[in-house]
Order: structure tokens, then sequence, then C-alpha cells
């Protein structure tokens, strides 16, 4: 797994890493069950303090991707399929939810969205 950060972003750098170590376990990059990097490895890695690190991994640990096993370190918790299935919908739903809120700001009609959606699907394949 490889975690990018910048810092020229305006998201905190621990939000960064954090949304890596995500989409990381979303994408299935990393299973249930597996070691994440130790919190003093990641930050000499990323040249960043502990705390930064430590703040990531408590973030994605209050959200259930991750579990601290005493002694041993962090792991990517193992859920259900259902469960990250559930994820990734909360979020197509709602980065849809913006998409519509821009079209009815600018009067784009349903059929219209409709239309990008498939040439949007289309040209993924």
């Amino acid at each position: 797994m490889q975690i990018i950060i910048s810092n020229t972003s305006e998201i905190p750098i621990y939000k960064q890493i954090a949304d890596n170590i995500r989409e990381a376990i979303l994408g299935k990059e990393l299973m249930g069950g597996e070691a994440l990097p130790s919190i003093r490895g990641l930050a000499r890695d990323l040249r960043i303090s502990n705390i930064t690190t430590k703040r990531a991994y408590a973030e994605l640990e209050k959200e259930g991707f991750i579990e601290a096993v005493q002694g041993k370190g962090y792991f990517v918790k193992s859920k259900s399929q259902g469960f990250l299935r559930e994820e990734i919908l909360t979020r197509l739903e709602y980065n849809l939810s913006n998409s519509v809120n821009i079209a009815k700001t600018y009067n784009i009609e349903y059929e219209e969205i409709v239309q990008i959606l498939k040439v949007l699907w289309e040209e993924e394949k």
C-alpha cells in the first residue's frame, strides 16, 4: 500500500493518511486481519510526526476500519462484504447527491443527468 500525502493540500495530513488507508480497504487492497505499519514506522516513512499518524489511526479505528491489538499494533478490521458494500454505497449516494444539487441549481433536466451518467459509465469500461 502506498500512501500519498500533499503538503500543499488544504486537507489536513492526518485526514489524507486516513483517506488513503480507507480507500485501500474499500478497494480490497488491504484485507481484514492485515497488519498496518506501526505509528512510528509510518511517521518515519512519511516524514511526519507520530502524533499525526496516531490521529489518522484513531479516526480509522473510530470509524471501524482498523483495530488496535495490544502489544502487536494496528490491523485492518475484518468486515463482512455487506458492510463494505454499504460503505461504498453511502459514498456513492453522497457524491450523487452533490451532483443532483448542482443540476437542480442550474436547471439541468433529469434526462440530461441520466445521459451524462450513461456516457461516464461506458467510458470506464
